[in-house]
């Protein structure tokens, strides 16, 4: 499976002065596309890695799935080929304009505007989440998720991201692409009936409204990353009743949203 996930390249590197011919450790995607019902209906670029949650996560995230066991009849991943075939229970045909057209809209019947998807308002759900986190929480649990990602050391190349209970990680997964990673969270979650309402997201990149819309269709009412928020994913935050904390390096922790859930 290492295979898969990086290779070795000889490089001329330059430094302090030298240039000297070395090895370096290079992170590989693979392109996979999701037939749905005989349909092609996405091609995603990822990480080759628990592909069968990444494609779960992703119908789940995009409106068309709820449950696993409910709504999909098979699945089967031809990864020489590159190709998800999914058929759910209801043979779906899913509107292409639903998932390519963004509106403005108010979230969750609140007097703010904000930026969706037409699929984000039926998926995207307010947190109704009462967990609690320490500031000392949040840094051990980001440390917890920047340690445990051997490919992230070598190839600096990926995203993490991590379901966590405040004392530690439940499930990480790492991905090329920032929405993968959430998504193969998303299935895994899924297909292994974990309740994530009362779960913190921990995660590597920044937040942006796409990723934090990925956070409220998730289910969980914390998110924690090593970056920085946008203002329209902070403004999608505080009405979706996400607590969003960003900047978590070293010592330091900022909350930006519904800061009553850390303590």
């Amino acid at each position: 499976m290492e295979d898969f996930i990086k290779t070795k390249r000889k490089i001329i590197s330059y430094q302090d002065g030298k240039i000297t011919e070395t090895e370096d450790t290079i992170v590989t995607e693979f392109p996979l596309t999701i037939m749905l019902n005989g349909n092609e209906f996405a091609t995603m670029v990822c990480t080759p890695t628990h592909i069968e949650e990444m494609a779960i996560g992703f119908l789940a995230s995009e409106g068309i799935i709820r449950f696993y066991n409910r709504d999909i009849s098979s699945i089967s991943i031809d990864r020489d080929k590159g190709f998800a075939y999914i058929e759910t229970v209801k043979k779906i045909t899913p509107s292409i304009h639903d998932h390519t057209k963004r509106f403005i809209g108010s979230c969750c019947g609140k007097s703010r505007q904000s930026f969706y998807f037409q699929n984000d308002v039926k998926t995207a759900k307010s947190s109704m989440s009462k967990v609690q986190v320490t500031f000392q929480q949040c840094i051990d649990l980001m440390s917890d998720l920047q340690s445990s990602s051997n490919t992230f050391r070598e190839t600096g190349g990926v995203h993490n991201a991590a379901i966590c209970t405040p004392d530690g990680v439940i499930v990480s997964r790492t991905d090329i692409g920032r929405h993968n990673a959430l998504d193969k969270l998303y299935g895994h979650c899924l297909m292994n009936n974990i309740n994530v309402h009362d779960k913190i997201l921990v995660f590597s990149g920044r937040i942006s409204s796409e990723i934090l819309l990925k956070a409220a269709k998730i289910g969980v009412g914390i998110f924690l990353s090593k970056a920085a928020p946008t203002e329209l994913a902070l403004q999608a935050a505080e009405d979706l009743n996400i607590t969003t904390a960003g900047f978590i390096r070293g010592n330091k922790v900022n909350v930006y949203t519904h800061a009553e859930r850390i303590i």
